[in-house]
């Protein structure tokens, strides 16, 4: 049978599973630098990338914005708003642009409350995040820029599905938590290096085991807990 949708959230689901929310869904656009919601605001709508990728973001208190996830094609950006509490902790933008399903939060959690299989897989989906905002603390507060820089150039290419990236100066510092004369820095270092050709906001990444080389752990840390989350059975097997 043919994938029923191209987010891998909506795909994983059986058909009884997917039956529960499959009337309630929409597509939308995403536009770059789209408000998806604020802190402490009521998150209304989940949100499953097709394609394009969004951006969970803290705001503190000086004006900096740092990135502490990403959401993409392969996950859902609202699942413990469904599974619990509604408001926001943090700030969500689109990085990257595109296309998703959208479902209100309501219909969500309603489909949670009836089927445990449901509920089973949003739960895995959050956990997934939440391993990600993890890592990325461990990351920036102890990795260099470069190698920080080069794991969201990664993160982001999976997530998108694209080698070739639209990104200002500004969203990748608020990636990696750094300034953004460093990351100009460090992003001419790693075009000189071959890994990536960078001009303008465009980036496109030439050498994927170079890119791979210069990231830190946590790229490889963070893949292998969603695929042991969102793939449990391909796990299970392999193990």
């Amino acid at each position: 049978m043919a994938p029923r949708s191209p987010n891998g959230f909506l795909s994983s689901l059986t058909a009884d599973d997917f039956e529960l929310v499959r009337p309630h869904l929409r597509t939308v656009e995403l536009p770059q630098e789209l408000v998806l919601v604020e802190v402490d605001e009521l998150l209304k709508r989940a949100y499953l990338p097709h394609r394009g990728v969004i951006s969970l973001v803290v705001k503190l208190a000086r004006g900096e914005n740092v990135q502490i996830a990403m959401v993409g094609r392969d996950s859902i950006f609202g699942s413990f708003s469904a599974l619990g509490d509604a408001v926001a902790l943090n700030s969500a933008v689109v990085l990257v642009p595109g296309m998703a399903s959208t479902i209100d939060i309501d219909q969500l959690r309603a489909a949670a409350d009836q089927s445990p299989t449901f509920r089973t897989t949003l739960a895995r989906h959050g956990l997934a995040v939440y391993a990600q905002i993890q890592q990325t603390a461990g990351c920036n507060a102890s990795h260099t820029v470069e190698s920080r820089l080069a794991r969201c150039l990664l993160q982001t290419r999976d997530l998108s599905g694209s080698d070739k990236l639209v990104l200002t100066q500004e969203s990748m510092a608020q990636m990696i938590g750094a300034r953004r004369n460093s990351v100009s820095l460090v992003a001419n270092t790693l075009q000189q290096a071959n890994f990536i050709h960078y001009s303008r906001g465009h980036i496109e990444i030439t050498n994927l085991d170079g890119l791979i080389k210069t990231s830190c752990e946590c790229y490889a840390t963070v893949k292998a807990q969603y695929n042991r989350l969102l793939h449990p059975q391909m796990h299970c097997t392999a193990a």
